[in-house]
């Protein structure tokens, strides 16, 4: 059967009256208005599509240049104009995974802002736009500070600190081996790690730099061995 992932982005289109320049054929008044490519994540925020990497906007003909091209975040255009028409906006996924376009209507009958959702299908993406659709992203394995500070690290008079307890796994040996893995077992070491993590651990995905942050010292040592555990089978 595959895998098939299921997102919910939205255009949202915002207008502004342009009351000082003059009435087209006296008639129709000038806008201002943008277009913009959004989604809400978990907490309700709005963010850029971690899983699109262009975006085309097709205007009506009577444009000059009609195609804008926007490669890279905000997904967005402004423009101006007195009227209405339904323009298509092609999505073009990270990875090579492919492009969509999508009709949108721009009207201004809806009044200052209005969103449009679209509902998107993935069946069986690449790694890579598998990781943007699960807003992961490659395993940043840290020795044992987020800033990668040496585990033997002096303090100011010079004196070693105190080791940490030791642990069940060979903290280097499994941070060598994180770095070995390809990028589908990068994913299921991720989902092992969303799984097993507690706040007192650090763990941060950071979407906008395209890294996932792991300090495993702070890791439980259950969470160390089923990492382990994995690398071990994938390096057999």
């Amino acid at each position: 059967m595959g895998e098939v992932i299921e997102k919910t982005i939205k255009f949202v289109t915002t207008i502004r009256t342009l009351s000082e320049k003059p009435l087209v054929e006296g008639v129709y008044p000038m806008r201002e208005w943008t277009c913009q490519v959004l989604m809400d994540d978990a907490q309700g925020n709005e963010i850029t599509p971690p899983f699109i990497e262009k975006v085309i906007f097709k205007l009506h003909p009577t444009f000059t240049n009609p195609n804008k091209t926007v490669k890279k975040p905000p997904f967005k255009i402004i423009e101006e104009g007195w009227g209405e028409f339904e323009m298509h906006i092609a999505l073009h996924y990270t990875d090579g995974g492919g492009s969509q376009t999508i009709a949108h209507d721009l009207n201004f009958q809806s009044g200052d802002r209005y969103e449009k959702p679209q509902k998107l299908t993935f069946k069986n993406p690449k790694p890579n736009l598998l990781r943007a659709l699960q807003g992961v992203a490659p395993v940043a394995a840290k020795t044992e500070y987020d800033q990668g500070t040496p585990k033997n690290k002096r303090s100011a008079d010079g004196t070693e600190k105190k080791s940490k307890k030791r642990r069940v796994v060979d903290i280097d040996k499994l941070a060598d081996g994180l770095q070995k893995l390809g990028e589908d077992d990068l994913v299921q070491i991720v989902q092992i790690v969303n799984d097993g993590k507690t706040d007192d651990m650090y763990v941060r995905n950071d979407l906008e730099e395209g890294e996932f942050h792991i300090d495993l010292h702070t890791l439980s040592d259950q969470l160390l061995i089923d990492m382990q555990r994995f690398v071990d089978s994938v390096q057999r």
